[in-house]
């Protein structure tokens, strides 16, 4: 693993905050990935990534098929850049983005959009049509387990049974310009919930409800691809996954490819499964400005929190030099994030400070560049979406 040293020579001279991606943790990473997806092919959420130069690493790298865009547009603009098979994984009723990706569709490039409703298949439908293309759809399936007094997974599709998903696929066959391709069923309470936390009686609570919901939901997304199949939908692909539950993804017979797209940067909010431990691959760079007192130092800028539910667990982790420590009553903050020194190595004013993002991609919502880094040295730079102009959401 790369040093404190090795990361303070490599960014020498350049303007900080920075942005950066180590691509030695990035291809061992991308490799772990591939391994642990045992055969099924990867394809790689870009919302975690939000940097064309790394999708194409990572669409090089054996294991890697296909990208899954989190909105119409952004599928768009990457086929603008040439990438091709593009599941957007989230419902789109924005007439403007429809169009822009009806566009590459009708030139020949494979945009699948997100259905649960019968409203948006409808939607959908006039603007294909509209545009005299037919355009590829996929049903998302929810795969959460409600239980008395808990909810176990997140609120998204309400399409739970084959009965729903049969309704919703006659309702496609019977629309014009539109075909069903795809299943995806994401199973987010298996994906993205740590198990290896200090606390070993949650951790044994957890693992207990994914077993259960693992065997629920693979019973229940076998049986809606045998339902559509059945009623003649040729499904293309059947989706599944995340960075944290490749393995048992794996092991559902009716899944044809898995998802990831953490995994890539491995940010803090991945430090705490039990079955994995990725690199940190990317993080950010500020620069200590002030000596508050004895055993503190003060950044300039760092407070890049992540979104989703508000707790410490969505503040960025100081990361190099090792043993500093964001203060409770302060956090990370716009201008300013101070830090305590409980390490042996006390940086000195306009040295930078390494952190780590809670989440993967959002890190690049702040900076127009990633710093790219290989062997400890800076081998080239690559715009983010936000460096192209970019801004989906």
């Amino acid at each position: 693993m790369p040093s404190y040293a090795t990361y303070r020579e490599a960014v020498r001279g350049r303007r900080l905050p920075l942005a950066f991606c180590d691509l030695d943790l990035l291809e061992r990473n991308l490799d772990a990935l591939a391994r642990r997806a045992r055969g099924n092919p990867i394809r790689v959420a870009s919302k975690s990534v939000r940097c064309v130069e790394v999708l194409r690493r990572t669409l090089a790298h054996e294991g890697f098929a296909g990208v899954m865009a989190y909105t119409a547009a952004e599928a768009a603009h990457l086929a603008d850049h040439g990438f091709d098979d593009l599941l957007v994984a989230y419902p789109t009723v924005e007439p403007s983005e429809i169009r822009q990706a009806l566009e590459h569709v009708a030139a020949g490039k494979t945009i699948t959009l997100m259905v649960d409703d019968a409203e948006q298949v409808r939607r959908l439908s006039a603007l294909a049509a509209e545009r005299d293309v037919e355009l590829p759809l996929c049903l998302d399936v929810d795969m959460a387990l409600p239980l008395p007094g808990l909810f176990f997974g997140v609120r998204r599709s309400p399409i739970r049974t084959a009965a729903q998903a049969r309704r919703l696929g006659q309702a496609i066959h019977a629309a014009s310009h539109v075909r069903l391709e795809g299943v995806m069923g994401y199973e987010a309470q298996i994906a993205g919930l740590p198990d290896g936390t200090p606390n070993r009686a949650f951790n044994l609570f957890v693992r207990q409800l994914k077993k259960r919901s693992i065997r629920d939901l693979r019973r229940r997304r076998g049986a809606v691809v045998d339902a559509l199949r059945a009623d003649g939908h040729a499904l293309r692909f059947v989706n599944g996954g995340g960075t944290g539950s490749l393995e048992s993804t794996a092991g559902d017979p009716s899944v044809t490819e898995s998802t990831a797209g953490s995994g890539l940067y491995a940010p803090g909010l991945f430090d705490e499964f039990a079955g994995f431990k990725h690199l940190p691959a990317a993080g950010f760079a500020v620069p200590v400005v002030r000596r508050p007192g004895p055993g503190y130092v003060a950044c300039h800028g760092g407070g890049y929190v992540a979104s989703g539910g508000a707790g410490k667990d969505k503040l960025p982790k100081p990361y190099l030099p090792a043993g500093l420590a964001l203060l409770d009553q302060e956090g990370a903050g716009e201008v300013q994030t101070p830090l305590k020194v409980e390490g042996p190595i006390t940086p000195a004013i306009g040295d930078p400070v390494f952190f780590r993002h809670a989440k993967a991609g959002e890190l690049c919502e702040r900076f127009e560049t990633l710093l790219l880094l290989r062997g400890g040295a800076v081998v080239g730079e690559a715009p983010t979406y936000r460096g192209e102009g970019k801004c989906f959401l």
